[in-house]
């Protein structure tokens, strides 16, 4: 069977605790996560997402001032995938593939310190990113992947996932792993399924930012759902992938698990030990 590791691949410490997390100082430290996956599966290993990178870390500046200024990312090279899988006893020449949601500087700043990795992504997020609008370059870095990888486009061929459409990935592996498009936060954002023995995970990335906007009834502090609307590349197709998640989470939990990138709850929920 395939082992999951959840990593921490970008602590971000945006002010406004209170509009960003429902509690705490108007002015004090919110706490969000990049929250990325492992997958080891025999003698390769996958990621789905990046968080930031080794390169993110040297020269934060390349991530640019509003972002910088905005979400306060750390960017400590501890934290990056590289260094977490070498703290892990494994080799990060071992990771093979990397599937993304999408490729937001936030979810792909660790590409490059994975040279040999093919990228998977879906086809309409692969295009916006290497030829994005004005409106949304300053959510593409790309430095991010001036090594020139080799990318995967990926396009829907009628899989079907719990009434989402999907895409198989990676047959090799021990565990099924599929692209669930979930458009709406940037033009081809998909989340990634994960099955196991023990049922599927589903890594939502930024279908949604927050526990409560899959719960019954939804709910999400009014910073994070700002942020959203503002950040969202076709804010109507994002509103209603989220309901579906909820709906999925309402009819299913006992099937399928949901993650968020960025809500620490969630992400100790699945650390935690025990």
């Amino acid at each position: 069977m395939a082992r999951v590791h959840h990593l921490n691949c970008g602590t971000m410490c945006p002010r406004g605790a209170r509009m960003l997390a429902g509690e705490g100082g108007w002015l004090a430290e919110a706490h969000l996560v990049a929250h990325c996956l492992l997958i080891e599966s025999g003698g390769s290993l996958t990621l789905v997402d990046t968080g930031f990178g080794l390169g993110d870390a040297t020269d934060p500046g390349r991530l640019g001032q509003p972002f910088r200024a905005l979400v306060r990312p750390r960017c400590d090279a501890a934290e990056t995938a590289s260094r977490q899988i070498e703290a892990l006893g494994l080799d990060p020449a071992d990771v093979r593939d990397i599937v993304v949601t999408h490729l937001d500087l936030d979810h792909a700043g660790g590409l490059g310190d994975f040279p040999q990795a093919r990228v998977h992504a879906f086809a309409p997020e692969l295009e916006a990113a290497l030829h994005p609008s004005l409106r949304e370059r300053a959510r593409y870095v790309p430095a991010h992947w001036a090594h020139e990888p080799e990318w995967v486009r990926h396009t829907v061929e009628g899989d079907d996932w719990f009434g989402f459409e999907s895409v198989r990935l990676l047959p090799d592996l021990d565990a099924e792993v599929a692209l669930v498009p979930l458009l709406g936060h940037s033009a081809g954002h998909s989340g990634v399924a994960v099955g196991g023995g023990d049922g599927w995970l589903l890594h939502c990335g930024d279908a949604f930012f927050h526990r409560g906007q899959v719960a019954t009834p939804p709910s999400c502090p009014p910073g994070l759902r700002a942020f959203q609307a503002l950040n969202a590349h076709d804010g109507k197709a994002r509103g209603a992938n989220t309901e579906r998640l909820r709906r999925l989470a309402a009819e299913h939990g006992g099937e399928v698990r949901l993650i968020c990138s960025h809500d620490p709850v969630l992400l100790d929920r699945v650390t935690a030990p025990g």
